[in-house]
This record gives structure tokens, C-alpha cells and sequence, in this order.
């Protein structure tokens, strides 16, 4: 089975992240994007990296992007939070990794709490929040859930003890 490897985004990755975005299908380009039309210049905003900003990937060994995640400092919590993992790399812990990586950057920059907006229908990503955090706030609100929770700083450095090489910051 191929690897992936947690990285930052940067801007030599717009190619491979307009590849990314071309191949997600409907259902997971409306779960990730609210909307199932393509947005012209996503790959930029998806790249675009600042002191409010930041964008990681999943890569294969041989380069292809299988996910995408990236945090906004302000909002509703200190660190909002999207994630999307192209659908044949579902289900293998992508998406859980891509989040661990991008709050514990988060956390090192002083990030106490995560919030996320998810689609109420977007069963398999409200199941890994629950489980996740089972103390979130969640509210409703035409059809999609805000989600806020506190960045448990232990959880996301899990990964350091497991022999991985975690992404650094």
C-alpha cells in the first residue's frame, strides 16, 4: 500500500492541487466546499500562506496530493479548520492525520480552541469530531453544524511517540 506524507503547502503545489480538485467527486467537493461547481482561483486560496493562514498536504510517495487541510486564525474559535481527502484515500486516516498535524502547528502558535463548519449530512465527519471531541459545542444552523472545541495539546503529539516523523513546524 502507498505512504502519504504529511507536508506544508507552498506554491510550487498549484499544479498538483488543481490535479487534487479536479478529482474529487461531487459529494466530497459540496461536503468540503458547500457548493459542488467548480470556484475559480481555489487552488491559490488553498495555498495561500500567512500569519493568519496555513495550509498543509497529504502526498504519496510519488508526489500526488490525496489531501488538503488548512487553518484561519479568528472566527469563532482561535484556529478554524477544513480538511478534504480525495475519495479514494478515504476511510485510512488521511483526514485524521492532515487535522493532528495542522493543530499541533496551531498549538504551538498559542491556538487553545478548534471550530469547523461541517454539512449536517456529513455523517462520517461529525462521527470522527464526537469521537474525537466528545465535549464540542455544536450548533445547527440551515443545514450545516458549527462545530467548537478545545485543542487537547496531548492528542495531537500522539503521533511522536508512534515512531512517525511528525510534521514539524
Amino acid at each position: 500500500m502507498e505512504r502519504t506524507q504529511m507536508r506544508p503547502a507552498g506554491p510550487d503545489d498549484e499544479e498538483r492541487i488543481k490535479r487534487f480538485l479536479a478529482g474529487l467527486s461531487p459529494r466530497t467537493q459540496t461536503f468540503r466546499f458547500f457548493t459542488g461547481g467548480t470556484v475559480p482561483g481555489l487552488a491559490g486560496r488553498l495555498l495561500a500562506v500567512d500569519e493568519r493562514r496555513d495550509a498543509i498536504v497529504a502526498a504519496t510517495d510519488a508526489g500526488e496530493i490525496v489531501g488538503h487541510a488548512m487553518s484561519y486564525r479568528g472566527g469563532c474559535a482561535d484556529v478554524e479548520i477544513a480538511v478534504v481527502v480525495t475519495d479514494a484515500w478515504q476511510g485510512r486516516g488521511v483526514g485524521r492525520r492532515l487535522i493532528d498535524a495542522l493543530l499541533r502547528r496551531a498549538s504551538v502558535r498559542g491556538a487553545k480552541t478548534v471550530g469547523m463548519d461541517v454539512m449536517g449530512e456529513n455523517r462520517r465527519v461529525l462521527r470522527l469530531i464526537r469521537r474525537r471531541w466528545p465535549d464540542a459545542r455544536m450548533t445547527v444552523s440551515s443545514g450545516s453544524v458549527e462545530v467548537i472545541a478545545m485543542i487537547d495539546a496531548a492528542h495531537p503529539f500522539a503521533e511522536q511517540r508512534s515512531g512517525g516523523t511528525p510534521l514539524t513546524v
